[in-house]
């Protein structure tokens, strides 16, 4: 059985959003990650998608990433020298909190319907992290979005799908490393099978519309050199299907 509705797009925006929000119909905000927009910022954008758009977007990294991680250079902010340890890894810190309020302002001013929770490689099953992790998924509480969560590296299945049924979670994969180990919806994340300057054959997108099947909703977000291209071939490949 294939996925009854296919949500397909891009990591961010690879053309102007006026041109983005004229041909697809989501986009994962990568912004939001590095330093969140404005809420005023965010409500412009979703006013300009319209209605039916949908976004999904990825929570700030002071949540998940560590503050030795590059990606803080883009910080409009940065942390001052005692707020560095307190941050990422789901810790229970006033930076952490910090992050997640500013996420779930961020989610609500675009109306997204999914929160990534991304991972670095360096987030491994190690009690601790586990124990860092539902903490914080305890205290998430009730949100008016669904969670994905892309755990990187050798994680067990039977501890992700404990983790994931128990909290609610989407696992967030990229299909061609591993599937996921969650039903219903699937969060598929196209990382380009060898690195970002990687574009998907034909016979990729074939094999990923099969990996799709038996789904009731599958996100489809491509992260890769050729992101507009590969995600309107791949467009065209499931509509042609459907036909």
């Amino acid at each position: 059985m294939r996925g009854e509705m296919w949500h397909i797009g891009c990591c961010g925006f690879p053309k102007a959003r006026s041109v983005y929000f004229q041909t697809f119909r989501v986009v994962e905000v990568q912004q939001t990650f590095y330093d969140p927009p404005q809420p005023k910022t965010l409500r412009r954008w979703r006013e300009e998608a319209g209605r039916d758009f949908i976004f999904t977007m990825k929570a700030w990294q002071l949540i998940t990433h560590p503050a030795s991680s590059p990606t803080y250079r883009r910080l409009r902010r940065p942390l001052a020298p005692e707020e560095r340890p307190m941050a990422g890894l789901f810790q229970a810190t006033p930076v952490v909190e910090r992050g997640w309020a500013a996420t779930v302002e961020a989610a609500q001013a675009l109306k997204a319907a999914v929160v990534l929770l991304q991972c670095p490689a360096s987030f491994t099953p190690a009690p601790e992290h586990l124990r860092h992790l539902e903490a914080f998924l305890e205290r998430m509480g009730e949100v008016p979005f669904r969670v994905a969560w892309e755990p990187r590296g050798d994680w067990p299945d039977k501890v992700i799908r404990r983790i994931c049924q128990r909290y609610g979670l989407i696992h967030a994969v990229d299909p061609f490393i591993r599937p996921p180990v969650t039903g219903e919806i699937a969060y598929f994340r196209l990382h380009g099978r060898t690195g970002y300057a990687y574009r998907y054959t034909d016979a990729d997108l074939e094999e990923l519309r099969d990996r799709g099947q038996g789904f009731r909703e599958v996100f489809v977000l491509f992260n890769n050199v050729s992101m507009w291209e590969d995600a309107l071939r791949f467009r065209q490949l499931v509509n042609s299907i459907k036909g």
